[in-house]
């Protein structure tokens, strides 16, 4: 034993650590620490970083990217082949030229650069980088939708929002781990905390690691991502800047208010930040004329909140009814910084066989609010990180909402039956409701 510190083995001494004004000391060293800044941290260089895929068309022929540089990069390209066991796609590869645009953040400039591919095949593996032509991303890989209904699985999160690259990480990777083969990854909104700040984006990016260049996006903003840039409320302009998604709703809502099919689902982002009673007439052409077994919808503001004072009124009254006429089987939301999930549901605040649709609140980052138990909810939690993964076989669709550590939270089925409205089947979960759990506000 150590005779100056009984108890301390010999060959462990102890590690002391004290913090003044940046500096730190341990044990004897002194370490100069102080915080990266911003503008060093997230600054680009001539290697393509933040890749994103995204879809503008068609999943089963076509996947959009969309990837930053510095302004060193004046022109960007990229190639793709079908992946092959070894490295011979290389050889194969076609090389195509990207857009790209400027654009002035608030940490300074960058280009942003994007790209189609087209003609693809369905249910093809693909490899593709981006770069300079000297500069280049690893290879990736993507596999394309099928072009007819198919099994398939995606995951769903809620706010992401703040300490992202620090606390939602863990959500994000693990979600992963659950659906390894999701065809894309939704996200309800408030990615970011203030959405016109350049480090946030950064940190947005940096969590999911790899998995943004080689799983779809499929996003929807929140009010979040709406500030003040240039005079008026708006849409930042990293949205349209960063992703790259469909032009087919709402006039002035281009790539926040979308749709598209995929594998025998139709999925309908909305935008609930402005513009409701365009988009509820635009809602009812785009369900008047679908084809899809399926349907699910995402947006920021829940049509049912998970707390008193965050009702959306205005929304429920617009929306609501849409849904209910055209049984949307599922409908995705965030905001709210809880859990709550309805069972089937019409009409105001009524659980009814007569619609179908399931509405879910989740959060998927730290901040979190109370919430405001209200008959309609068929599960709640609170102070509780989650991801979901939505999994769909012919007539049957499972959900199941996860924690960080993998614990199974919340699950249901939905059942197509014959000339009749879904059958819910709530399944039984080990895990308590977490209620009360000191919020973080």
């Amino acid at each position: 034993m150590d005779r100056l510190n009984p108890g301390v083995s010999p060959t462990v001494k102890k590690t002391w650590t004290i913090r003044i004004s940046g500096v730190v000391f341990i044990g004897a060293f002194l370490v100069l620490a102080d915080r990266i800044p911003e503008e060093e941290d997230h600054r680009p260089s001539r290697r393509p970083e933040r890749l994103v895929l995204t879809w503008a068309g068609d999943p089963a022929t076509t996947q959009a990217a969309t990837w930053r540089t510095s302004t060193a990069v004046k022109k960007a390209v990229a190639q793709i082949a079908e992946s092959t066991d070894g490295p011979e796609f290389a050889k194969r590869a076609e090389t195509l030229p990207a857009g790209t645009v400027p654009f002035k953040s608030d940490l300074g400039e960058s280009h942003y650069h994007s790209i189609q591919f087209s003609n693809l095949k369905p249910e093809t593996l693909y490899a593709y980088r981006v770069g300079d032509g000297f500069n280049w991303s690893e290879w990736n890989q993507f596999r394309t939708a099928s072009n007819k209904a198919a099994p398939l699985s995606f995951v769903y999160f809620g706010d992401a929002q703040t300490d992202i690259f620090s606390m939602w990480s863990r959500v994000v990777r693990t979600g992963f781990t659950f659906a390894p083969n999701a065809k894309f990854l939704l996200h309800a909104g408030d990615l970011v905390n203030r959405g016109v700040r350049d480090a946030e984006w950064g940190e947005w990016h940096r969590a999911p690691g790899w998995l943004n260049g080689s799983i779809p996006l499929v996003p929807t903003p929140g009010n979040h991502e709406y500030g003040t840039e240039g005079g008026g409320r708006k849409l930042t302009d990293h949205w349209r800047t960063q992703f790259t998604l469909p032009e087919n709703g709402v006039s002035g809502l281009e790539e926040s208010c979308y749709w598209f099919d995929i594998q025998g689902v139709r999925v309908i982002s909305l935008n609930s930040n402005e513009k409701l009673a365009e988009q509820a007439v635009w809602l009812d052409g785009v369900l008047e004329k679908n084809p899809n077994r399926w349907t699910v919808a995402t947006f920021h503001h829940p049509v049912f909140s998970a707390a008193k004072n965050r009702d959306n009124p205005k929304l429920r009254e617009l929306w609501q009814p849409v849904f209910d006429k055209h049984k949307v089987d599922l409908v995705l939301t965030g905001h709210d910084h809880t859990y709550a999930r309805s069972n089937l549901m019409s009409g105001l605040s009524v659980r009814s066989e007569e619609s179908g649709t399931v509405y879910v609140v989740s959060v998927s980052g730290p901040k979190m609010y109370q919430v405001d138990r209200e008959p309609w909810m068929q599960r709640a939690g609170e102070s509780t990180q989650l991801f979901q993964v939505v999994t769909i076989d012919g007539g049957r669709l499972r959900f199941e909402s996860r924690t960080p550590t993998g614990l199974l939270y919340d699950a249901f089925e939905l059942r197509k039956r014959t000339n009749k409205t879904n059958e819910l089947v709530n399944i039984d979960v080990k895990s308590p409701e977490r209620i009360g759990k000191n919020p973080t506000g």
